[in-house]
């Protein structure tokens, strides 16, 4: 039997691993606490995450599930009006629908448009190491592993460099809760977000500016375009999302390559491996330990346990990055690993469409620390290192260097 855990601990996320290989070993298909419905439907292997994220008996929207139900298995969840439009967007919807806004949103968040971000970046990355690389002892979190994607998404939507600190309280606040309660207190924060891209997004349609808001607002494809609803939803979503990965993936990337000196100083010495190290850390880390929610369109059965219809249903991303069926030597950093499948960004049509700026603010990020900031070392025991509590993010409160 496996002893049961809570998951969105910090004193469990700092190191799950030795967890989730109990639970593929033992009960691949389990029921966990989760804030929300209560419990869900947790998978942890390898081969089931792969099948289960692109899977169509699993949605995204519970909506789908009720429209079609002469008998529905459970009620719609119950969410206040205001928050209702942050529904409207890719992540959450299904089929024809989920189709129609990647397609609309694709046509300005290319691959092109990336790369031509990465000078910006490098600069952005530098400014940052010149404000700390004098300052004794830093909290790296605060100081640059926030700041360098907050202010490359900030950027590129239009909000001002000002803004950037509030923007981040704001996301980490929608992405911590693990409580129903923690949930309502979140209310007051999510209804400042809502209205201030909302003021953005009604000054880019009366002034179009040369921002990633103002081409979501101009998006359009034969007589289709984004309503304000869903601008409002891509924006608030590219906000989180946008940097949320990256900041944990800098933090507990670098927390990786301090307590392992071999390996960072491997990379100190073949910098041209950094697109490997990158999938590695990525792999190694998952920022995103659990998929976001599903739900299931019928009664489905994963290793002889039934999953009923109406469940809500997710993936252990970090456990199946962490399955030795797939990765030799999954809980040991390799950054010369080329057999790297990992599924950190998602899989099917949930696949990250963010991935191509995760990856190069990732490779910049550890190119830089590592090339300017060579004696780096941890300001603090390992053990006394603080992090987040979340259901889906796995991420650092700070983490004490010196510089």
């Amino acid at each position: 039997m496996t002893k049961r855990i809570n998951l969105n601990a910090p004193e469990f996320l700092a190191w799950p691993w030795d967890y989730y290989t109990q639970l593929r070993h033992h009960s691949p298909v389990t029921q966990v606490p989760f804030a929300g419905p209560g419990t869900a439907w947790m998978i942890t292997q390898y081969a089931d995450v792969a099948a289960f994220l692109p899977d169509p008996r699993f949605v995204k929207s519970p909506r789908n599930i009720l429209r079609a139900a002469s008998d529905p298995p459970f009620k719609e969840p119950a969410m206040p009006a205001f928050l209702r439009p942050l529904s409207y967007n890719m992540l959450d919807a299904d089929g024809a629908d989920h189709d129609r806004l990647r397609n609309l949103v694709h046509k300005v968040f290319t691959p092109k448009l990336i790369e031509t971000l990465r000078t910006k970046i490098e600069a952005i990355a530098n400014r940052l190491i010149d404000h700390i690389k004098d300052a004794g002892t830093v909290d790296l979190v605060h100081d640059f592993a926030l700041q360098l994607p907050a202010t490359v998404i900030a950027n590129m939507l239009g909000v001002p460099a000002t803004d950037n600190d509030q923007f981040s309280i704001w996301s980490q606040k929608m992405t911590g809760s693990t409580s129903n309660v923690e949930q309502l207190l979140t209310m007051p924060y999510m209804w400042g977000f809502i209205r201030y891209v909302r003021r953005m997004v009604a000054a880019r349609r009366a002034e179009p500016r040369d921002d990633l808001i103002s081409a979501l607002v101009q998006a359009s494809d034969v007589n289709d375009s984004l309503t304000d609803d869903e601008v409002l939803a891509m924006v608030v979503l590219l906000l989180v999302a946008g940097h949320e990965t990256s900041a944990s993936l800098i933090a507990t990337g670098t927390l990786a390559l301090l307590l392992d000196p071999d390996q960072r100083h491997d990379l100190q010495q073949h910098p041209e491996i950094i697109k490997t190290a990158v999938e590695e850390i990525t792999r190694y880390a998952t920022p995103v330990i659990n998929s976001t929610e599903r739900y299931a369109r019928e009664d489905v059965v994963i290793h002889d346990v039934c999953i009923p219809k109406g469940a809500f249903a997710i993936a252990a991303l970090g456990s199946a990055n962490h399955d030795e069926t797939q990765f030799v030597k999954p809980d040991a950093l390799n950054l010369r690993r080329t057999d790297n499948r990992h599924l950190a960004f998602g899989q099917g049509m949930h696949y990250c469409l963010g991935a191509p700026l995760a990856r190069m603010e990732l490779q910049i990020a550890f190119h830089f620390l590592l090339e300017r900031l060579p004696n780096l070392r941890l300001a603090v025991a390992a053990d006394k290192v603080r992090w987040r509590k979340s259901n889906f993010i796995r991420g650092l409160r700070s983490l004490p260097v010196r510089v």
